[in-house]
């Protein structure tokens, strides 16, 4: 099962922009990195379709449904796409809700009849929830026994993690209105007495481009990485200065005269 969240901000443009970060940050390419190292297996394709290829080599002889709860209806569509043009993935049966992560919890607990879960996923879609501790609370009791939650988030102190939260009352205005990393993900575990183990996912991206104001790349990065359709027009002179700086000397190493933004993250795995 994939749950995607409240809010996902990826419609129009932004889809556009997510996957330009996503072409110059390599993070796909090592969370699927991290996901080979804990799930033994050989898969190709999106994140989604890759995990559901690998469950099928794995356990050739098991039936697999998906359930996927995503707030994009675009991103739904893609995944769509993907789906019907990959022969493996046309023989399961999949059940699509287009809806936010409390409004999925909402309709399962109305019904009564909860279905349970083998595998549930959770990529990058912490930041957009209400509540942290209910939304791990309701999926981790979706799960059956020897069930695994995999949540995958930022990791605590790095990049991500020190730009958000030194910046938080100019940047959680919109979608993401509490940053979240892995710390507090690890602590809300820790409160509600969850068994788990976190894997470390390493990854670093080039932002040189960010300190060039006439470079279009830079200005792209720059939109994703404050959530905003135009960073130069959406602070004022001293706090683009400060992130600018914030981003070169807090969040970032620099390697052979590049700039090389500290984009780990963490992989955690909750037992039933």
């Amino acid at each position: 099962m994939a749950a995607e969240a409240k809010q996902t901000c990826y419609e129009g443009s932004s889809v556009q922009s997510f996957q330009f970060y996503l072409e110059h940050s390599g993070e796909h390419e090592a969370i699927l990195q991290c996901v080979h190292n804990i799930l033994p297996g050989e898969f190709k394709g999106e994140i989604d379709a890759q995990m559901l290829t690998l469950l099928q080599s794995t356990f050739p002889a098991v039936p697999i449904t998906a359930d996927i709860v995503e707030g994009s209806s675009q991103l739904t569509d893609n995944f769509k796409g993907l789906v019907a043009k990959t022969t493996n993935l046309q023989k399961i049966p999949f059940a699509w809700y287009i809806m936010h992560s409390e409004d999925y919890e909402r309709q399962v607990k109305e019904k009564g009849d909860m279905k349970t879960f083998d595998f549930i996923h959770m990529i990058q879609m912490i930041y957009y929830v209400d509540n942290l501790a209910d939304t791990i609370k309701f999926y981790h009791s979706l799960l059956k026994n020897n069930g695994r939650l995999m949540i995958i988030i930022e990791a605590a102190n790095g990049g991500w993690d020190t730009l958000w939260k030194t910046y938080k009352k100019d940047l959680c205005v919109d979608a993401i209105q509490e940053y979240r990393s892995s710390g507090e993900v690890i602590a809300c575990l820790k409160s509600q007495g969850l068994k788990y183990e976190e894997h470390v996912i390493p990854n670093s991206f080039d932002i040189t481009e960010c300190f060039n104001p006439s470079s279009q790349t830079g200005k792209r990065l720059l939109n994703y990485m404050t959530a905003n359709d135009n960073f130069y027009q959406s602070f004022s002179p001293e706090i683009k200065g400060g992130m600018l700086e914030l981003l070169r000397n807090k969040c970032s190493t620099e390697k052979d005269g590049r700039v090389l933004f500290n984009s780990n993250m963490s992989c955690i795995l909750v037992y039933a």
